[in-house]
Parts: C-alpha cells; sequence; structure tokens
C-alpha cells in the first residue's frame, strides 16, 4: 500500500479579503517548513503558505547528511531523523558484473551524527510541520499564490483559497516554491546553467523479508541486468528501497515517459535487479532530467529564493534537498538579526554571497557527476570504463570515478563576514568552516559540544580567562575537568579547531566560524562581532 499522507485542513481567508505579514514563505517543502521552523525559533512571526494541503509524495529526498543532521538537531529534530532513518556511511562502486571499490564517508569516531541518514522526504516534512504549528508559524493550507507585484518595501501576493480570494502584503517574501517557481516566472528571472537529455526513473518498491542489500550505498555501471546504463540502491526505513534507472535521451523511444511509467514495465526492470524469487510492491514512480543551473540573483528587493527556486542540481550526489536546507540554515538568522535591528539589510548581500558560492560548487559537482554517468561521446564512454576497470586495482583510479559526489557542508572560506585570524592559529577549521562536533563531558554527563552552539553567536574559549562582552555568550572548553565548563576528555574538540590554550573561536548562529583569536581581547572580539553581523564599518 502507498504511504498514506496526514491531509491539513484549509484556512479560510481573512474576512476583510485583504491581510498585512511582516514574514511570508511560499512553498511547504522541506526548504520552506525549515526556514519557517527556524525563523519561529528565533522569535519571528512567519505565515507559509503552499497550494497543497499535504506534505511530499514519494521519498524525493532522501540522503541527510551530517551537516543537515546537525542543523535539524538544533531544531529540535534530530533524535527523530536518527530513530526513525537508516543510517550508513558505506559506498559501494560496481561496473558490469563486479565490484570496482568501497568507500568509508565517515572513518574516524568521536562524531554525534554519522555521513548519512536515509529517511522518506514525507516524514521530514511532517514532522517540521508539527514542529512549525508548535513554534506558532501561521500554517495556510490550499492557500494558492496566483499573483505577485514586489516593490523595495516588500511584496503583494494574490491569494486563491477554497474558502475565496484574498491579498497578502508581505515585508519580505521568502521564495521556497521549488523548480517550477511560481515567484521566480511571475518575476521573470531566467535560470542560467543547463538541463541535461538523459532521463531517470525512480521506483520506490517495498521488499519484505531477508534481502540481500545492506544498509549501503550501491551505484551499477553498465550492470547485466540494465545493460548499457547505470542504477543507484538505497535503503530506507519501513522495508523500503529506493532505485534509480537510468534510461537515456529523451530523443531515445525507449526513454519515452508514458511507456516507462506503465506498472508492468517498472516491475520488470526491478525484477530483473532483484532476481524472479523476491516479492516486492511499487509505493511510488516518477521520472526526471537532471539540471544544473541556477539563478543570477538570490536576493531581488524584499524577495529572497531558497532551495529548488533558486537552484537546482542533478540527485546524484545528495545535494538537491541538503543545499536547500543550508539555504535556510544560512537566511533565518540573518533575516532575524535585520527584523530585530541588530543588522542592517545589507546583511543579506552575505546569504547571496556564501549560497550562491555553494550552489555553484554544487552544480560543478553535479555536471561533472552527470558527464561520467551518461558520457556524450564514444570517447568519453571510453575512458569512464578504463577508469572503472582500474579502480578495481589501483587506488589512484578511484579519485578519478565520479557516481555522484556526495553532499559536504558549504565552506564559506570567501565570505564577506569571515574575519581575519586574530595572531598565530595553528591550523584546524578555518573561518567560513562549519564547527566541527566533538565529544565532550559537562559535570560528569556526556555531551556534545555542537549542543552549545546554534541559535545565537558565541564565543567558544579554550582554557581561558574571559571578560564577556555584552550580548556574547561563552562556552568554556577546558583540557582539566573544570565545574561548569565542557570538559575536552578526548582532546578532540580542541584538535579539530586547532586551538592553542588561551585561543577563543567566534561562531555564527548557523554554527560556522567567523573567526579565531590566538589571545582574545575584547576590542577584537567586538570588531569580528560587528564583521560578522554586516556591519564593515565598525569592524575596522
Amino acid at each position: 500500500m502507498p504511504h498514506a499522507n496526514p491531509r491539513y485542513a484549509a484556512g479560510p481567508p481573512p474576512a476583510s479579503g485583504q491581510d498585512h505579514r511582516r514574514v511570508v514563505v511560499v512553498g511547504g517543502g522541506l526548504v520552506g517548513l525549515t526556514l519557517a521552523l527556524d525563523l519561529a525559533r528565533h522569535g519571528v512571526a512567519v505565515t507559509l503558505l503552499d497550494a497543497e494541503d499535504s506534505v511530499a509524495t514519494g521519498s524525493r529526498a532522501i540522503c541527510f547528511a551530517k551537516r543537515t543532521l546537525e542543523i535539524y538537531a538544533r531544531l529540535g529534530l534530530g533524535e527523530r531523523l536518527l530513530a526513525k532513518g537508516v543510517t550508513w556511511k558505506t559506498g559501494r562502486v560496481f561496473h558490469k558484473d563486479r565490484q570496482a571499490y568501497e568507500f568509508d564517508l565517515l572513518p574516524e569516531e568521536g562524531h554525534r551524527h554519522p555521513a548519512f541518514v536515509n529517511i522518506q522526504q514525507y516524514h521530514v516534512e511532517a514532522w517540521l510541520v508539527e514542529a512549525c504549528a508548535e513554534a506558532g508559524v501561521d500554517l495556510r493550507w490550499r492557500h494558492e499564490v496566483t499573483g505577485l507585484a514586489s516593490d523595495a518595501t516588500g511584496a503583494t501576493l494574490d491569494v486563491a483559497t477554497p474558502g475565496g480570494a484574498y491579498t497578502l502584503r508581505a515585508d519580505w517574501l521568502l521564495a521556497c516554491d521549488g523548480a517550477r517557481s511560481f515567484i521566480r516566472r511571475s518575476l521573470g528571472l531566467p535560470f542560467q546553467g543547463q538541463i541535461f537529455q538523459d532521463r531517470f526513473l525512480i521506483a520506490d518498491v517495498v521488499i519484505r523479508g531477508a534481502v540481500a542489500f545492506p544498509a549501503e550505498r550501491w551505484f551499477w555501471f553498465d550492470p547485466p541486468f540494465h545493460p548499457g546504463q547505470s542504477v543507484l540502491l538505497h535503503k530506507q526505513p519501513d522495508d523500503l528501497w529506493r532505485i534509480d534507472f537510468q534510461l537515456g535521451p529523451k530523443a531515445e523511444p525507449e526513454a519515452d515517459p508514458e511507456v516507462e511509467l506503465q506498472p508492468d514495465r517498472v516491475r520488470a526492470r526491478v525484477a530483473a535487479m532483484l532476481g524472479p524469487d523476491v516479492p516486492f510492491d511499487l509505493e511510488w514512480v516518477s521520472l526526471y532530467t537532471f539540471r544544473c543551473r541556477r539563478l543570477d540573483r538570490f536576493v531581488q528587493d524584499r524577495v529572497i529564493f531558497a532551495g529548488d527556486s533558486a537552484h537546482q542540481v542533478s540527485p546524484f550526489g545528495a545535494r538537491g534537498g541538503n543545499g536547500g536546507v543550508q539555504d535556510a540554515d544560512n537566511l533565518a538568522w540573518k533575516l532575524a538579526a535585520i527584523l530585530k535591528g541588530q543588522a542592517g539589510p545589507a546583511l543579506l548581500g552575505s546569504y547571496e554571497a556564501e549560497r550562491i558560492a555553494a550552489a555553484e560548487e554544487n552544480i560543478l559537482h553535479s555536471t561533472r557527476a552527470t558527464d561520467f554517468i551518461s558520457p556524450k561521446s564514444d570517447a568519453a564512454r571510453a575512458y569512464r570504463d578504463a577508469v572503472l576497470d582500474l579502480a578495481e586495482g589501483h587506488a589512484f583510479a578511484r579519485a578519478l570515478v565520479n557516481s555522484g559526489r556526495l553532499s559536504r557542508p558549504a565552506l564559506l572560506a570567501t565570505s564577506p563576514l569571515n574575519a581575519p585570524d586574530d595572531g598565530n592559529w595553528p591550523g584546524g577549521a578555518a573561518p567560513g568552516s562549519p564547527a566541527p562536533d566533538a565529544p565532550v563531558q559537562r559535570d560528569g554527563t556526556p555531551d556534545w559540544l555542537l549542543c552549545h552552539l546554534g541559535g545565537d553567536f558565541a564565543l567558544l574559549v579554550f582554557d581561558a580567562v574571559w571578560t564577556p562582552v555584552p550580548g556574547l555568550r561563552a562556552v568554556f572548553i577546558t583540557a582539566e575537568e573544570t565545574p561548569g565548563a565542557l570538559w575536552d576528555h578526548s582532546g578532540l574538540a580542541a584538535a579539530r579547531f586547532g586551538a592553542p590554550p588561551g585561543g577563543a573561536v567566534l561562531i555564527r548562529p548557523d554554527q560556522h566560524i567567523a573567526a579565531r583569536f590566538a589571545a582574545p581581547r575584547a576590542g577584537a572580539v567586538r570588531a569580528a562581532l560587528a564583521r560578522a553581523l554586516g556591519q564593515l564599518e565598525h569592524a575596522a
């Protein structure tokens, strides 16, 4: 039986036919719900509009990367993801009928979160809806935006509902309405990039009982059961398996969508892969093409784009959903700081600079993966097959195999919010990097460093005496057990930050590093904090 998503009641339009809200999110998918929840956690009143009355159909984004898990832990959903999802870190690449090699995405110990958790998008979205409702987000289901006019002070929306239409004025409009964004099209904003011609078939397959496939990522090039193409397999909760079949270019008859989506044809493909004696049920099927493109600008006056409405990548590599969640993580604290008067609108320039750079990186990796998975010439295919043959016995060739370089957190090395190192810093995570997690103890209780970061600015102080700076929370990390402090009993926190004794690290609300101080002075810390809030005139 297909998974039954919850249905949400459509609220009535305002009695006056008009409404005015400070922040409006359009799109109740993964990114829009995450952004609304994060803003609500920052104390911002948010209204969310969605044209539908439920969450995603089908598994869609299923691979939630370590950085995304850290973000959801900060938002209060981390334990549910870990408890329900399928944890994995091993990937295997096959060529024809043999394994070329395997890889480990998290070879070191001392991390709270795994490399990846697989879970259907609809589970996460349903939890986000619950959390948003509890946080006071004004959720408006079946409120469809049908018109838009924007200016320098906000946007005016025409909204249609089952109970009638109304006009909604938003001081800030956050467009999270996906790849077919109505907001983007209404503003006439084109994408730059490319659409690849190959089609891929997604099949969500329920397999009961013992199965030969473990909780790993398996990718086949030219397997015997699907010759000449590629196949990707992932395990999900509830005995569900996600299988992606490459079908070939749209111009080829065998990639005709009407034919390929026929249940009997999909069943034949799955049966050829699993074998004739493995019973299974189809839960969901879909076709997609690779898109590697983005908007030229993510901020258009008071309209801000995030997720697939701003950028699109191929699904191999798990960069779409994870990248969109990082958009929300980056934007929420900045917009909250502006609305609270802690920063000026210029801070949004850093959202655009940081997330465009991240989108460019994801597009680059996705384009390279697409070219490797789908060679466009005989020479390119011969090169790919030679690399795969060599990968089985030679490590250098494995670095050339690209079945989708898996999602990594954005390193914001060129961010305008980063301050140069103050003093000699011997190594470790640099400004722009997400803060690395590490096991700690507090008053004899095991804990994790990242549990004490996020939501506000914080200064990590390593074995130093520190005079408080107004408005900046200090988190003390010590090499020896000290009451009230975080005891770095394994030494991993200091090692991962490269922190010398007496050093300090300024952490942004999204857990990225803003500055490092070998010997922190209040003036230098205040200047770095001003810079991290986009107040460069006060950061000199």
